[in-house]
């Protein structure tokens, strides 16, 4: 896959790629391919210094992964794509990768069978129970470009009245009893989780959530730690009355484009499983 880019002034040809979004890491990687990194057709140093006009290109050799069987089922649907970037609308209790007892019914195989075994370069790996968008790169350069452009917005229904608006503010680490299960602890990493409460009813309250740190199930343990579990989320103490999985959705993603520079948002509605906990709740919010 090639990637161009037109010089408007003198630079560095290394300084100028890294200002396009091309990684350190994939510059080296490049350097050792044949041709990986040219200027106006023919092979350049990174140490090359561009005049203004110049045509930089980048050439990421194909890859293919021969160990994710292609699956034309469960289709997902596909809520955005361009030639760098794809957005899937995960459905709830679907793996996002392959794992004992998930070999093909996952969103890598679905993946594979779109793409025809591109590599699975996942930029925002959901639970398995976690619905809604979940955006996947093209190419390595997809993955360096759109790095520390991306925000996400969840939605969780919680047990109990949450307060209007609030921090989470609590460090995380994994349970010395659990490879999976995760617990707020003072030696734990920073986590930090912001929300607002869209609506309370019924013992439930529909939360707008932001993340300003990454950590493992951090929504859900920060919503436990503070005594409002998600509905259907029996691993943290939420109850599976009215729904069978947590009931979790990213419903929004922003990113800025590799393919033109511009910054997209993408939307995937809510559930109807999570709608079913409560409607009322649900009353007045618009497409979410």
């Amino acid at each position: 896959m090639q990637h161009t880019f037109k010089a408007d002034k003198p630079c560095r040809l290394s300084t100028f790629l890294r200002q396009n979004g091309v990684s350190r890491s994939l510059m080296c990687a490049l350097k050792q391919t044949e041709c990986g990194i040219t200027v106006n057709g023919a092979p350049a140093h990174t140490d090359y210094m561009l005049a203004a006009g110049d045509i930089a290109a980048i050439n990421e050799p194909s890859e293919h992964d021969y160990d994710i069987t292609p699956s034309p089922l469960p289709a997902v649907p596909v809520i955005y794509e361009d030639s760098e970037l794809i957005v899937f609308d995960k459905p709830p209790l679907m793996p996002t990768h392959q794992s004992m007892g998930h070999n093909d019914d996952t969103l890598a195989n679905f993946y594979a069978h779109y793409t025809n075994g591109s590599v699975f370069r996942c930029l925002n790996r959901l639970d398995r129970d976690t619905s809604g968008c979940c955006l996947v790169a093209l190419s390595r350069y997809g993955v360096s470009a759109v790095s520390g452009t991306v925000s996400k917005t969840y939605y969780a229904v919680c047990e109990g009245e949450m307060p209007p608006q609030g921090v989470i503010d609590l460090p995380i680490r994994r349970c010395d009893d659990s490879i999976i299960k995760r617990e707020c602890a003072p030696d734990g990493q920073q986590a930090r989780t912001l929300y607002k409460t869209l609506a309370v009813g019924r013992g439930y309250s529909l939360c707008e959530i932001t993340l300003e740190t990454g950590r493992t199930h951090q929504i859900r343990v920060h919503f436990s730690s503070v005594g409002h579990p998600l509905a259907g989320d029996d691993m943290y103490g939420g109850s599976r009355g009215d729904i069978s999985r947590q009931a979790l959705h990213c419903g929004r993603i922003s990113f800025i484009t590799p393919a033109d520079g511009k910054r997209v948002t993408v939307r995937s509605p809510i559930p109807q499983d999570m709608r079913r906990i409560d409607e009322e709740l649900f009353a007045g919010t618009g497409d979410i």
